[in-house]
């Protein structure tokens, strides 16, 4: 088989990305969810790390609180760039898209799924806010947790999740003498176009 990208089915390359991601984590990489998540108000860009909850045909879902930064900045401007890097496999793949929130149902059902520390630490936590100190945040998160006694902790409504629509997806992968593949993918209409850029 010829080294680099290869055959993609002409479905969605975000297909692509999923089955990268599931080989990425089948190999042991670290924190493979792992996606750089780039937003923009005017002329500032803000970049964070954050973990990829899911990838469909559409694109790709994380979660925050909606009153964190990048929540903020995504009201002004809802539009996103995201870029997972698994450097064991030499693959990289960038997503840029519109972004909406999903509903109360995808975000409860996540929220359900998670541990209860984080649970109750999503709870407590004013995100991207000044603190006194991190103390503060621990007493809190112990006191919510003997105020529940053991029941289930509700989703706070200031926290939930997103999708990035997909417009664009560039899938790289490392060649020799940095000749490196790199295939881009732009939506048009329900499929998509496909190029090949130089490295």
């Amino acid at each position: 088989m010829p080294s680099g990208i290869g055959y993609l089915p002409p479905v969605s390359p975000l297909d692509r990305v999923a089955s990268w991601l599931e080989e990425a984590r089948a190999k042991g990489v670290l924190e493979p969810d792992a996606m750089a998540l780039a937003t923009c108000v005017g002329a500032t860009p803000s970049v964070r790390v954050v973990l990829c909850r899911g990838i469909d045909a559409t694109g790709v879902r994380f979660f925050t609180s909606y009153e964190s930064r990048k929540a903020s900045e995504l009201d002004a401007n809802p539009h996103a760039a995201a870029v997972f890097h698994w450097a064991l496999l030499g693959r990289q793949a960038r997503i840029e898209g519109t972004v909406g929130r999903l509903t109360a149902a995808e975000s409860d059902a996540y929220f359900a799924s998670r541990p209860r520390g984080s649970q109750l630490g999503a709870s407590v936590s004013p995100q991207s806010r000044v603190i006194a100190s991190l103390d503060e945040l621990r007493q809190k998160q112990a006191a919510l947790d003997a105020e529940l006694a053991g029941r289930p902790v509700p989703r706070p409504a200031t926290w939930g999740g997103y999708r990035i629509t997909a417009t664009r997806v560039e899938l790289w992968t490392s060649g020799a003498d940095r000749l490196h593949d790199r295939l881009v993918y732009e939506r048009r209409g329900e499929g998509w176009s496909e190029s090949r850029l130089a490295p």
